[in-house]
């Protein structure tokens, strides 16, 4: 694992209630025994800015990348892209999880690429939790005008790209990945939910 992530951390800084996980049998058998199905299962995402998917209706089980769009007309798609489970779907793409390296790719529909954003699911779950928390903590400040609390936010926005990027550079490797534009739209305070702190201050 790149990233030390926990069912105990997790559940300290969000709640067991607002943890998400797969189940065991939801993973087709050769992702079911990798580092990343057992992280999703015992670990799990916080709910949120990620959304993890459920188990098909009928077989019981996550659905492959090939049930929900036609990879092998995608752009430099990997070759046993079809054959990945989808565990989860942020913005316009779903997440798939490879088994064979741990690697999580995000496959967009709209663009027709496959593009790995993380090295293993442990930094999948790190950028969620850091970007949930600040979306649950960030405040702007009665002291300070509000080009000053966007700098801030910007900056905060900013550690967690840089932090990330210093293990695992895939998540914001550019400006196109899916975790570059959802740290913008929260930099630009689009992302904060009703009730938070930073959902006040912006809105009353």
């Amino acid at each position: 694992m790149l990233f030390d992530v926990t069912r105990g951390g997790l559940a300290a800084a969000f709640g067991e209630d607002r943890l998400a996980t797969v189940p065991a049998a939801a993973f087709p058998p050769l992702a079911a025994d990798t580092e990343g199905a057992r992280l999703l299962r015992t670990a799990g995402v916080p709910t949120g800015t990620l959304v993890l998917r459920g188990r098909d209706g009928e077989s019981g089980r996550l659905p492959l990348v090939r049930d929900v769009v036609n990879a092998e007309d995608f752009e430099d798609a990997p070759r046993r892209a079809g054959d990945w489970p989808v565990v989860g779907w942020l913005l316009n793409a779903h997440l798939a999880l490879d088994p064979g390296d741990g690697r999580v790719y995000a496959v967009d529909p709209d663009e027709e690429t496959v593009r790995a954003l993380h090295t293993d699911v442990s930094s999948l779950i790190q950028v969620t939790a850091r970007f949930q928390r600040l979306l649950e903590e960030f405040t702007f400040r009665d002291d300070e005008d509000e080009e000053a609390g966007f700098a801030r936010l910007d900056r905060e926005v900013e550690l967690v790209r840089r932090e990330t990027g210093g293990v695992d550079p895939l998540p914001f490797r550019d400006d196109d990945t899916v975790w570059s534009v959802v740290g913008e739209e929260i930099a630009m305070g689009q992302r904060f939910r009703a009730g938070s702190p930073g959902a006040r201050a912006l809105y009353g």
